[in-house]
């Protein structure tokens, strides 16, 4: 087990984190959401491209818990 912080990636609203060392690349996240999860580029994850309904809809389907998600707080709340 690695002590490594997931990476991050927010649009505002929505934070998706990724655990490299848990991911068991099964590419539901490509094949999901492609323009958002591409494996080719770097940064992989272009969170901008999809909205946060789609993000937490796409990694509740990973089937290793290699992508995560959390809800950014707003102001006044």
């Amino acid at each position: 087990m690695s002590d490594t912080p997931p990476k991050e990636y927010s649009n505002g609203e929505v934070v998706v984190t990724w655990q490299p060392e848990k991911c068991t690349h099964s590419g539901r996240c490509v094949r999901g959401l492609p323009q958002v999860f591409n494996p080719k580029k770097r940064p992989w994850i272009a969170i901008e491209q999809a909205s946060s309904e789609q993000l937490v809809a796409q990694v509740k389907a990973c089937p290793s818990a290699a992508l995560g998600y959390y809800f950014l707080e707003k102001e006044g709340r």
